[in-house]
């Protein structure tokens, strides 16, 4: 594969010159210079084991390169979450391959843990000789000491793992507390390196590297075969898909919304935030999109995890994380400077104690998309989503902190309202699909209400467009154009060929432009939302943008903007939250699984309508 000179700015790679690798438990960020800046350990929201990727000096990381490294490049190997980078160094070419190792036979598609608790790094010249360096300096403080011809690694943070490394050639440990090495090898000669966190003796054992990549590969394969997808960007789809399963927890189904926390918006702004949670409206858009190209165990897992949690605690929370709880407090880390200075380094997320009227439609409809399925809705699930329901119909009309979160004060954004029609209209279709008592005749009176007042006071005339946020006549504006305005037709709210929404379409795109099909979320100068500075155009509404002109007939514009929005992924076919409109650099964190959701949703939408239009 053809490789690329390394550029670096602040001390740092862009982001988008990093792969992902995981194992249903956690994940690696994995660079193009072939250090690892990124793992958290165990689980993926536990704390970072490495954060090189939030600050270079203090953050930790796990470099193996060649000496005199020039130029490199990174692949997937066919239809697995194994990562190969290629680099040349002084001497000669080296071949690492990088992957979170699973069990011999593990099958992906059982809500069970498949991996090993190791990291694998195998490295082989493939070119000349290679003199190769070996580096490990985790974050925080460690003690390290020799066990059984491996390191013992004893980790301030996580007091109670276990870590060993080892390797295939002799490692020492410097002044600085770093496992290294360095090591020089002649072409077909190899040098394997392993981290182990799991506790368990059995991993400890030889087995040859070679072996565990092949059974890594294998299990893999074996859920890729599952995959149904024949339409447009037919390859990007498909790793859009295994990256989805790279983010999704294994033992309860929970689909992270990244990998990373506190990349920022904005180079040298302070819009960072902890992405390691499962937000519902996520759960909806993701279960739809996993459906369609055959993750359906996949989508079952996310929908019956999220209504677990709803039963649960009887009340809808916003946000989760792994272990079905609201996120902890956020807080700020100065121990960290974050990626290119762009502090602060946030853990937690404060967004999941605001108001986001929002999630009542969410989760109805998660519930909804259950029971088309075949699922059944027994009595305290249906209590719990009929108290759901009569709080959308109090609560549709009350300001809030909307889908972008803002952190100023509420107002009643027209998704909410949206949303909260979808929670009630949801609502009926499963009482009616499932048999189940309910209040038929007062609750379509309560949709009516919501959809007649939403398409009223949503509505600006004088401007010809649907606006942010409802104004009864004669009370103030509307405020400014969102993003979030093109899902009312993927919410059936409204259909795409309205006049009205043909409309918006056209305002959003002409007023959101970032420039290449790219579209802001929204303007801060027209929708304040407390926080200073700026940030990048949001992926996922572009995507939306190519469903609206889908579902408009506009085909062969749907089509050119799609591919131009796939054609921003990097090499290895990822993408993160935000595109810089100036220079095309992935801003925010990575990958996003909402812009991976909006990849499949918007491929899938669009080869539904090409068959038809046949």
């Amino acid at each position: 594969m053809p490789l690329r000179p390394l550029t670096r700015t602040d001390g740092y790679l862009p982001i988008e010159d990093h792969g992902l690798i995981g194992d249903g438990l956690t994940c690696a960020l994995v660079a193009r210079d072939g250090s690892i800046p990124w793992l958290c350990l165990p689980d993926f929201d536990s704390r970072p084991f490495l954060a090189g990727l939030l600050d270079a000096e203090r953050g930790g990381s796990f470099g193996i390169a060649p000496v005199g490294l020039r130029e490199s490049a990174q692949r997937y190997l066919p239809d697995t979450g194994i990562l190969v980078t290629e680099m040349q160094g002084a001497g000669g070419r080296l071949e690492l391959t990088d992957c979170l190792t699973l069990r011999s036979g593990a099958d992906l598609a059982e809500p069970v843990p498949s991996g090993r608790g190791e990291l694998l790094r195998l490295a082989r010249a493939v070119g000349g000789t290679v003199d190769v360096e070996v580096r490990l300096a985790p974050m925080d403080g460690v003690l390290v000491r020799p066990e059984l011809g491996a390191w013992r690694i004893h980790w301030a943070a996580q007091p109670q793992l276990e870590i060993l490394v080892s390797a295939s050639h002799p490692l020492t440990v410097a002044s600085d507390g770093a496992v290294r090495g360095r090591v020089t090898l002649a072409e077909g000669e190899q040098l394997t390196v392993a981290l182990q966190w799991s506790g368990d003796t059995h991993t400890r054992t030889r087995t040859q590297p070679e072996r565990l990549i092949e059974q890594t590969a294998a299990a893999w394969r074996n859920w890729a075969a599952r995959l149904e997808y024949e339409g447009p960007q037919h390859d990007l789809v498909r790793r859009s898909a295994l990256t989805l399963k790279l983010l999704d927890h294994a033992p309860t189904g929970a689909i992270m919304a990244a990998a990373t926390s506190s990349l920022p918006e904005e180079i040298g702004g302070s819009r960072n935030w902890d992405y390691r949670f499962t937000w519902v409206r996520d759960a909806a858009f993701s279960s739809y999109a996993l459906r369609r190209i055959g993750m359906q165990e996949e989508s079952d897992a996310f929908l019956a995890w999220t209504l677990r949690n709803i039963e649960r605690d009887d009340r809808a929370s916003i946000c989760y994380t792994l272990g079905g709880r609201r996120p902890g407090m956020e807080w700020e880390d100065l121990a960290l400077s974050g990626y290119r200075g762009s502090g602060p380094v946030r853990w937690g997320n404060g967004a999941a104690r605001q108001v986001q009227n929002d999630v009542y439609g969410e989760l109805l409809d998660v519930a909804y998309q259950w029971v088309r399925t075949g699922a059944e809705v027994d009595p305290p699930l249906w209590r719990a989503l009929c108290e759901l329901t009569e709080q959308a119909i109090t609560q549709w009309s009350t300001p809030d902190n909307g889908i972008w979160e803002i952190r100023d004060a509420g107002r009643p954004f027209t998704y909410s309202v949206a949303m909260c029609h979808v929670a009630v209209d949801r609502a009926l279709r499963i009482g009616q699909l499932c048999g189940l008592p309910y209040p038929r005749e007062r609750w379509q009176r309560e949709a009516d209400r919501i959809r007649t007042t939403l398409l009223e006071q949503a509505w600006d005339a004088d401007r010809g467009t649907f606006t942010e946020h409802l104004a009864p006549s004669g009370q103030g504006g509307r405020g400014g154009l969102d993003g979030s305005l093109l899902t009312l037709p993927l919410r059936r709210l409204i259909r795409a060929d309205d006049p009205r929404m043909v409309a918006t379409t056209e305002a959003v795109r002409r007023h959101l432009d970032a420039g290449d099909g790219l579209l802001y979320r929204y303007l801060h100068t027209e929708s304040p939302d407390g926080l200073a500075g700026g940030e990048g155009a949001f992926l996922l509404c572009s995507f939306w943008l190519v469903d609206n002109l889908t579902g408009q007939g506009r085909l062969d514009e749907a089509h050119e903007l799609y591919d131009s929005l796939c054609a921003r992924a990097n090499e290895v076919g990822l993408l993160a939250e935000e595109i810089d409109p100036g220079t095309g650099a992935f801003l925010g964190n990575f990958p996003q699984a909402f812009s991976h959701v909006g990849v499949i949703a918007s491929g899938w939408n669009l080869a539904r309508a090409e068959q038809a239009r046949r």
